[in-house]
């Protein structure tokens, strides 16, 4: 009977326990938002991870928490996601791509956004009135002034015999960065008097049949842009060109691993590293984003793939590297 006197009193203790506020860890949690699965992309998370790692940002050692969450290629998915984390709230949103970073600025202006593999607040449209990109976006931008020295590479390779040169890309035109690549190309390519073919393509699965459509104007070369539906269907459009002897030049270091010729362009995971630092900043300093603003991508490399420059006969330039 004694033991049953206390019985309520530890009942009400657990009670109490169980309903009270959860005490708040002061773990930091990242929420990390990859809009596709691609090997490409993935890269970009290896090395931001790798740098929260190298500054004492560990999930090994419980120092930080990164919940990962991939809208594999939906935008609805994507769009659920960030509104997730923004819930929550995570202490910082890591994103992976444009559209990830894009949709990222429109649902917050608080947390912290460290955007990788995207283009400059300007290309993505996100200024302000007077010109200024969002205070909290930070981390790692492209401009496409890059691209320049990826062009230029393909009318010193490829001279066909008789007649202009012609080269061809796809791009998908709801990614503001795939159209202004494609209006970008096409004005190099009248500067060098190419004749330019671009064809709009809307999803992954599309992909195959606009290649080939492509591939029927006997164009001479491939240009891969950055753009996710390249991204995600890279290897359809390689089988394509290859059985079509097309060769591919692209501005992504990443896409000249899976086979394209050669490119000039951030390293992938240079450029989710460089974001990656920048957040281990930020977290050291007491979540302050005080003098941190986004930057653009320091690291470019001028690559090219041994086994496609042998298959099409092409002597790369000696400035060119040969990925492994």
């Amino acid at each position: 009977m004694k033991m049953k006197s206390y019985l309520p009193v530890v009942f009400f203790a657990l009670v109490i326990s169980s309903c009270g506020p959860a005490k708040k860890s002061d773990i930091p949690v990242v929420g990390f938002v990859d809009y596709l699965e691609d090997a490409t992309l993935a890269q970009a998370r290896t090395g931001f991870t790798d740098a929260l790692k190298k500054n004492g940002f560990s999930e090994a050692d419980k120092t930080i928490k990164i919940e990962y969450r991939n809208a594999q290629g939906s935008l609805p998915t994507l769009t659920q996601i960030v509104n997730y984390f923004v819930s929550e709230p995570v202490d910082l949103l890591a994103t992976c791509n444009t559209l990830s970073t894009l949709t990222s600025v429109q649902k917050t202006k608080t947390i912290p956004i460290f955007g990788m593999v995207s283009p400059t607040p300007e290309l993505m449209k996100v200024l302000d009135a007077s010109g200024k990109a969002p205070a909290n976006l930070l981390g790692t931008m492209e401009d496409l002034n890059y691209i320049d020295t990826s062009f230029s590479i393909i009318p010193q390779l490829i001279k066909p015999k008789g007649k202009k040169l012609i080269i061809g890309m796809i791009y998908n035109q709801a990614e503001p960065q795939s159209a202004d690549a494609m209006q970008h190309i096409k004005e190099l390519s009248a500067a060098a008097g190419i004749t330019f073919i671009a064809l709009p393509v809307n999803t992954s699965a599309d992909a195959q049949l606009v290649t080939k459509s492509l591939l029927g104007k006997n164009i001479d070369a491939f240009f891969a842009n950055p753009d996710n539906t390249v991204f995600a269907s890279f290897e359809t459009i390689l089988k394509n060109c290859n059985a079509a002897n097309v060769p591919i030049f692209t501005s992504e270091a990443g896409l000249v691993q899976r086979g394209a010729v050669a490119a000039f362009g951030a390293d992938i995971y240079q450029w989710g590293y460089q974001a990656g630092l920048q957040a281990a900043q930020f977290l050291k300093a007491g979540k302050k984003t005080d003098g941190l603003q986004f930057e653009m991508v320091k690291v470019r490399k001028r690559v090219y793939n041994a086994d496609a420059a042998k298959k099409y006969n092409l002597v790369i330039p000696a400035n060119f590297e040969a990925v492994k």
